[in-house]
Order: structure tokens, then C-alpha cells, then sequence
């Protein structure tokens, strides 16, 4: 467990729910909640909150066993907009609360995610969410919601696999008591699996690739949530706790970053999405 800024506290894994919809994504959720994970990650633009609380309430598992993050999108980043789509939100997904709750972009062009943070502070003073934090914000970014309200996210869900490492904001991040979640943990349509260095230490340590680069996000003390909606793959995922990558090999990992390793062109600086 992750204890945040704020006192709460977060599992250290996840499960990555982009795409996972329908009857066959409830399915893909119930099997991974049913194989341990407790933190499940959704948000409004993935269309399958409807689906995630379908399968919380499939599982059998209590709520208060469970920690759920969504996110809200750049089109309702007004406050009294981003107030109505979060509890359009947990209508969808039949919940009281979310456990975390994230901007999904910056947006800086449109300069409106200080007034969306000022909605999530007040909705966690609401109670409708437990923590609040961010997704692919910058420094820059994070600076001026330190300035304008005085609060800090929890949380910043940023991509990161070993070709794109994110030292920098990752430090950032530490030093300011944020935690680092990866989104797009094993590379997302990039050829990060078939890695020579990767499959050469997955052989070193009786592992899998997938279970090298999950192990490496942990001990570089972020907190992965890869997707998969194979329950076998799903507890292949999670099977990453009983080895311990040496510190050169680490260091061997770390040198496989990339300045253009972003899987898709989503600079936070300039990309925006609504």
C-alpha cells in the first residue's frame, strides 16, 4: 500500500481498464478482481464506468475492499460542469464514492484545469471522492496548482515503460509528494516486449518480459496498472512480488529510455483531449 498526501492509502498494483467494454469487459473485470486486484482504473472517456460497477457488484467483493479511480475529461473542466459529470459518473458505475479521482489531461491551451482542481477539492470536501489527483501533468502544470490552490494532487497517472522512464518527472513527483501511477505500463503498441535486454533478463530471472518491466515500475516506486482482459495474463501480472531485480539491472533498464519514447504523440505540453 501507497499512503498519500492526503492520509489515504492506495494499493501498490492496478488494473488498467481502457478498452475492456461490454459483456465481454465485465467479464475481463470481474476475473481480475476475482484474481486480487483491488484497484481498479477507469475513467469518463473510456465509456465502461457502467461496466467496472457492473463488475465490482458481479465479484461479490465488498466496495470498501476496493479502490477506484476514474477520470474526468477536458470538456468539463468548469466547475459546475466537472461537479455534474463526476456524479454522472458514479451514477454510471452505482457508486457512492470513488477513491481517486483525476483530471485526465492538462489542457493548456484551454488554461481551465485550476478551476476543474478547484471542483475536485471541493468534491472531496463533498465526500463523493476520497483522494484527487492528476493524469500527464508537467511540472509546469503542477507548480501552478500548488500557486493558485495551495493543494497538491496525490496522485499523477503518467505513461511510463522503459522506453520512456520518466526520470525527471518522476523526481518531481517524489519530491513533492505525489505518487507516480503508469499508465500504458508495458509499452502499448510499441516493441518494447520483444526487447533483446528484456528478454535476456526475463530468462536471468525465470520470468516473463511483461513480469521484468511490472517489476522494474515497482521498485522504481510507482505503481503500475497494466490491462489485460486474460485472467492467465492477469495473474501473470501480479505475480511480481516473490524476485527482486539487482540495482545494475536496473540501471540496464533504465538506460533503454527514450527522448521520443511517448507510444503515441501525447506531449502534455500541447496535446489535447476532451
Amino acid at each position: 500500500m501507497y499512503k498519500l498526501n492526503d492520509g489515504q492509502q492506495i494499493p501498490n498494483f492496478g488494473f488498467g481498464t481502457y478498452k475492456l467494454n461490454g459483456r465481454k469487459g465485465i467479464q475481463s473485470i470481474v476475473s481480475a478482481i476475482n484474481n486480487g486486484y483491488k484497484m481498479i482504473d477507469t475513467a469518463y472517456n473510456y465509456e465502461n464506468e457502467g461496466a467496472v460497477g457492473r463488475a465490482i457488484a458481479e465479484s461479490g467483493i465488498d466496495r470498501d475492499k476496493l479502490t477506484v479511480t476514474s477520470k474526468l475529461p477536458g470538456r468539463y473542466y468548469a466547475y459546475d460542469d466537472a461537479i455534474a459529470a463526476l456524479q454522472e459518473s458514479l451514477y454510471r458505475t452505482n457508486l457512492d464514492y470513488f477513491d481517486l479521482y483525476l483530471l485526465h489531461w492538462p489542457n493548456p491551451k484551454r488554461g481551465m484545469y485550476v478551476e476543474a482542481w478547484q471542483a475536485l477539492i471541493d468534491a472531496q470536501k463533498f465526500g463523493l471522492v476520497k483522494s484527487i489527483g492528476v493524469c500527464n501533468f508537467l511540472p509546469e502544470h503542477l507548480e501552478k496548482l500548488k500557486k493558485e490552490t495551495g493543494i497538491l494532487p496525490a496522485v499523477n497517472q503518467i505513461e511510463l515503460h522503459p522506453y520512456f522512464n520518466q526520470e525527471e518527472m518522476r523526481k518531481f513527483d517524489k519530491d513533492n509528494g505525489i505518487v507516480t501511477m503508469d499508465w500504458s505500463p508495458l509499452g502499448r503498441a510499441s516493441s518494447v516486449l520483444e526487447d533483446k535486454l528484456l528478454v535476456e533478463l526475463a530468462n536471468k530471472y525465470h520470468k516473463s518480459v511483461g513480469q521484468i518491466i511490472l517489476r522494474w515500475e515497482h521498485q522504481l516506486d510507482t505503481i503500475p496498472i497494466p490491462k489485460s482482459s486474460s485472467p492467465m495474463r492477469q495473474r501473470e501480472n501480479m505475480n511480481i512480488f516473490d524476485f527482486e531485480i539487482s540495482n545494475s539491472d536496473m540501471e540496464r533498464i533504465n538506460a533503454l529510455t527514450k527522448p521520443d519514447g511517448r507510444t503515441k504523440n501525447q506531449d502534455p505540453a500541447v496535446y489535447e483531449e476532451f
